[in-house]
């Protein structure tokens, strides 16, 4: 019987509540990925961080879903610096870490918020209104923006919703989603509903069925997608402010941040604010 002491933390919370709770496991190199995923499921969250050294970088991070491994999440890595910040196990205040989504940076503010680099945006086809109203149950696709596959790290379907209500409303066939997440090799859907308000550019709902996830309430990759299109099409902005998690009853604040040259993205982070909740003891067979 083996023990692993995992710690729990919610990343880009609001007001230190909400936000998205993800499992931390720190000095991970003696677990194989059986034992990751085995704790990743036990824990029940939609994203396990495992961390250990690395050769290039100052951690290895590692990412498990209940089912699958994914190369990068930004609600986990949060989380994890929300960790090794309450542990005092961060030296300076600007790192690197590895992952199979690639090197990145992250920085640790005194206010307590972190911010990681993301990749900067690929973009890729557009599926058709017709494939999406089917899967979100809605007729309520919004014009004013593509239907288009983004990507800071990981791909998702991003999909604007004339508005925030009918954002609320909306109930997705999930198989039909996992079915067109497997067509267009995604991680899932990523809706949204720009706002009126001036301190919130918009409300967003994501769906990963193929990975075990229904609905999720804070997505960081996610949400540095949808600024870069949003950028690309004229919403011009250096800071970005999405809310996420309204339905799920875990509101959540996320910060995306764009450095560009004119009209070209030259850097995209993603941060916000973490909480430690608390430490659990898993024991493996």
């Amino acid at each position: 019987m083996k023990t692993v002491e995992v710690y729990i933390a919610a990343a880009f919370c609001k007001e230190n509540s909400g936000g998205n709770k993800a499992g931390v496991v720190l000095l991970s190199s003696e677990l194989c990925n059986d034992e990751k995923m085995q704790i990743a499921e036990k824990l029940g969250f939609s994203e396990t961080a495992f961390l250990s050294e690395s050769s290039a970088a100052d951690w290895r991070f590692e990412y498990f879903t209940p089912t699958e491994e994914v190369p990068l999440c930004g609600h986990a890595t949060i989380a994890a610096f929300t960790v090794l910040q309450r542990l005092g196990l961060l030296k300076k205040p600007k790192l690197q870490i590895e992952t199979k989504a690639g090197l990145l940076n992250v920085c640790v503010y005194d206010d307590g918020s972190i911010f990681m680099e993301q990749n900067l945006p690929q973009f890729y086809e557009q599926p058709t209104r017709e494939e999406l109203e089917h899967c979100l149950q809605t007729k309520m696709i919004d014009e004013q923006y593509p239907l288009q596959i983004v990507s800071t790290g990981l791909k998702d379907i991003l999909v604007p919703i004339k508005s925030p209500q009918s954002l609320w409303e909306m109930q997705p066939d999930f198989d039909a989603m996992s079915q067109l997440s497997r067509d267009y090799d995604v991680i899932g859907v990523h809706a949204y509903a720009l706002t009126p308000d001036d301190e919130t550019t918009a409300v967003c709902r994501n769906f990963a069925p193929l990975y075990g996830i229904d609905e999720e309430s804070a997505t960081g990759t996610s949400n540095c997608a949808l600024a870069c299109l949003l950028f690309q099409h004229g919403l011009r902005q250096q800071r970005y402010i999405f809310e996420q998690g309204h339905v799920m009853g875990a509101v959540s604040h996320i910060v995306a941040e764009l450095e560009s040259t004119e009209d070209k993205i030259t850097q995209v982070w993603v941060g916000g604010k973490g909480c430690l909740l608390e430490k659990r003891m898993i024991e493996l067979p």
